[in-house]
């Protein structure tokens, strides 16, 4: 039986070598065995080929790889609320305005507004008044503001309605981009010098505007003033704001009344919202043109609006014809 192939087993005398010793003269070094070298033309082995053209870099002028290998593309909208405040849904800035006080960017493109009134539990159940609260969205129901009223606890129950308030507007990062400010006034057309106002500044400490309540004695009308005083639209409500499974509706007009270019609407809730809360819906229609500032006064006079006509005390309506 043959065995493995060792120093001590292996026939040199074919080749002439014997292990330990130089090898023989004219026998050629490195190759034992006789062996010469390998013939010409074969070099040492290459590595990998190089790669077909297809792997190669992409063409100039193609873009950047996109998807989970590739960059991330810039982004464009607000980042969703997490948590303790509204939930997503919002409003993307346009780009490129200019010449418009900080965050009322999100009004130039628009001509419609949806106010939403949030309900309060507390006070549906008890008739206990607490602070209102607003979401204000966009026609396509995106977010773009939500409102807080800031007045204290006494004032709202004791003066019901009429109240005074400042009114914060928020956007998502809970910066406040809008201010209002309602005084403690009259409403009645026997006190024409005590009439219901309310300021508008935008950003806080800057006005931009006023809504003034004129003296009337069938249906209510307001001036919508500059930061200089300067008239450039009215507001004409209806002889009844009472209305039952319908809108009601107050026409923005005009400077000079003639021409109706927009309304102000008190939008049907349904039966159970509208008879056990005070928490309503509200539209606003108005030129895509009209100045951002004076969009924001329009926001101003849909809570005065509101406030006037539309707020329950202790669960009880205040609507009566006319302004008496």
């Amino acid at each position: 039986m043959g065995s493995y192939p060792n120093p001590h087993n292996l026939n040199y005398s074919q080749s002439g070598y014997q292990p330990g010793y130089p090898p023989e003269y004219g026998m050629p070094q490195g190759y034992p065995g006789g062996h010469g070298p390998p013939p010409a033309g074969y070099g040492p082995p290459s590595g990998y080929p190089p790669p077909a053209s297809q792997f190669g870099p992409p063409p100039v002028g193609y873009p950047p790889p996109s998807g989970p290998y590739g960059p991330a593309p810039p982004i464009m909208n607000q980042p969703m609320s997490q948590g303790g405040g509204p939930g997503g849904g919002w409003m993307s800035m346009p780009p490129n305005v200019t010449n418009c006080p900080p965050g009322l960017e999100y009004l130039t493109t628009i001509d419609q507004l949806l106010v939403h009134q949030k309900v309060e539990l507390l006070e549906a159940f008890t008739g206990f008044e607490t602070a209102n609260k607003y979401s204000i969205k966009n026609s396509l129901g995106q977010k773009i503001f939500y409102a807080v009223e800031d007045s204290d606890c006494l004032t709202r129950n004791c003066c019901g309605a009429r109240r005074p308030f400042d009114m914060k507007i928020l956007d998502n990062y809970q910066n406040e981009i809008i201010h209002l400010n309602r005084p403690l006034r009259c409403d009645s057309c026997w006190f024409p010098c005590c009439l219901q106002s309310i300021e508008v500044s935008s950003p806080p400490g800057t006005l931009v505007g006023t809504v003034e309540q004129e003296w009337s004695i069938c249906c209510p009308t307001y001036a919508i003033k500059t930061a200089g005083g300067e008239t450039v639209l009215r507001i004409e409500g209806p002889f009844c704001t009472m209305s039952i499974c319908g809108d009601v509706e107050f026409q923005i007009m005009s400077a000079n009344g003639g021409t109706q270019v927009g309304k102000i609407s008190k939008q049907w809730s349904g039966l159970i919202r509208e008879m056990f809360t005070d928490a309503d819906y509200f539209g606003i229609t108005f030129p895509v043109d009209l100045d951002v500032r004076m969009k924001a006064v329009m926001l101003g006079a849909c809570f005065l609006i509101d406030a006037m006509f539309f707020e329950k005390a202790q669960n009880k309506e205040q609507d009566s014809p006319g302004m008496l």
